[in-house]
């Protein structure tokens, strides 16, 4: 299942890298189209819901792209958050009491002097 996945990753990629440098060489030729000819095309705007489609496709396409843990490492995970927050309690419960503790003398050898 995992290996089904990479292999899928791995196709998503290359066929984004073939994208890509098919858009390098579209925009080339274009580049070298508008140097030939002295009028300046008129490129139209795409329009605000065009561009809000583009977006949410390219929103569902990351979404995709997210690899969720299991139920199994979820739970690992949670229990070691868990004792680190009771290690780190005790740490500081310790911490405030020999505080307390020690301020406790300094004030009682104030008040006797």
């Amino acid at each position: 299942m995992a290996q089904n996945k990479k292999a899928d990753k791995k196709t998503d990629l290359k066929k984004e890298e073939e994208k890509k440098t098919s858009e390098k060489k579209s925009d080339t030729s274009a580049k070298s189209d508008k140097k030939s000819s002295d009028k300046k095309p008129t490129e139209k705007k795409p329009s605000a819901f065009s561009k809000l489609a583009k977006y949410f496709k390219e929103c569902k396409s990351e979404i995709k792209k997210i690899v969720w843990p299991t139920p199994k490492a979820t739970f690992k995970n949670m229990g070691i958050v868990l004792v680190v927050l009771l290690v780190t309690g005790l740490i500081i419960y310790g911490l405030d009491t020999g505080f307390v503790a020690l301020l406790g003398l300094i004030m009682d050898i104030g008040s006797n002097g």
